[in-house]
């Protein structure tokens, strides 16, 4: 039986929908319209504490045309679920009211575990049968790195479950307001972050030990994906070639070296680079780089598919 969901992921740095016929028998998610939005609602709050009034009106600008998005579709359930920048914020519950005066429903902020587990399940349903493809050949266990605006969260585990999850605040726009201010970023900012994305991996190897014997990295959000369309030479952003694609550790090492060299003119002249990443990609590309370097990880599974099909998911359970 086919069940028609509505999925919303709202982060630091972009809002999302995802708007899908899911058969749950066959494992079958087909979307029906899927669209993303830059809308910084994190904009500086890891130095204020507090959404501001601007990205506020900003993230709830985009939730009114999704709002009706979903209206037209007509689905049997919807859920929305906020990350990073909201559990951080002060005013999380203004943000909480003002989603729900729109959408209808209110806003779940997750916890770092919980948005671990949501990505791991939209990156991976795929991994582990249906028709042979691109994915066959990516071994269990998997570790999953879904690389966010305010945090990034790591799951390890296999077709029985996770075994082990950790949220860090190593986001991009984070470590880019943190630390990456020049046009381009100093070498002593660029070792400023590199050190602060240490110590938070630090953490993550005392909290899944086990994370280094993972045989796949799998790479979730816009950084992996941004980083990925640059490795492969494309023109211009095609979610079809970057997902499912490999990019090897070289890769994203020289791709990161190079982001960070550019000036923002520089980075906003890439084809498949989003103008809403432009500012902090660098940041999100040295994250996946650390990652890499730090488990020896010799390439990494892109996927487009991440938290917000594990919120479509979890609408069938």
């Amino acid at each position: 039986m086919i069940r028609r969901v509505a999925a919303i992921d709202c982060g630091t740095n972009s809002i999302r929908l995802l708007i899908a016929d899911i058969d749950a028998g066959r494992a079958v998610l087909t979307d029906v319209a899927r669209d993303m939005k830059i809308v910084r609602l994190g904009e500086g709050v890891d130095r204020t504490g507090r959404l501001s009034e601007a990205a506020l009106d900003r993230t709830i600008g985009a939730l009114r045309e999704y709002a009706d998005l979903i209206s037209r579709a007509s689905p049997a359930a919807a859920r929305m679920v906020a990350t990073s920048a909201t559990r951080d914020a002060d005013n999380a519950q203004e943000f909480v009211d003002r989603v729900k005066e729109v959408l209808g429903v209110a806003p779940e902020v997750v916890t770092g575990d919980e948005e671990a587990r949501l990505s791991f399940t939209g990156a991976t349903r795929e991994l582990g049968g249906g028709p042979p493809g691109r994915a066959a050949s990516c071994p269990p266990p998997y570790l999953v790195a879904d690389i966010g605006g305010g945090s990034t969260e790591f799951v390890l585990g296999g077709p029985g479950g996770v075994t082990g999850a950790r949220s860090v605040d190593i986001g991009c726009v984070r470590m880019t307001e943190r630390h990456l201010h020049g046009d381009p970023p100093s070498a002593a900012e660029v070792a400023a972050a590199t050190a602060d994305i240490d110590r938070a991996l630090d953490l993550v190897a005392a909290s899944i030990p086990a994370a280094g014997q993972a045989r796949t990295l799998v790479g979730l959000a816009g950084s992996v994906t941004t980083v990925a369309g640059i490795a492969l030479g494309l023109s211009s952003y095609d979610p079809d070639r970057i997902h499912h694609s490999r990019v090897t550790a070289a890769q994203v090492h020289a791709v990161t070296g190079q982001l960070l060299a550019q000036t923002r003119a520089e980075r906003a002249a890439i084809g498949v680079m989003h103008p809403g990443r432009v500012d902090v990609i660098g940041a999100g590309a040295l994250v996946l780089d650390r990652i890499m370097a730090r488990f020896g990880f010799a390439g990494v599974l892109v996927s487009e598919h991440d938290i917000l099909d594990g919120i479509a998911w979890s609408l069938t359970a």
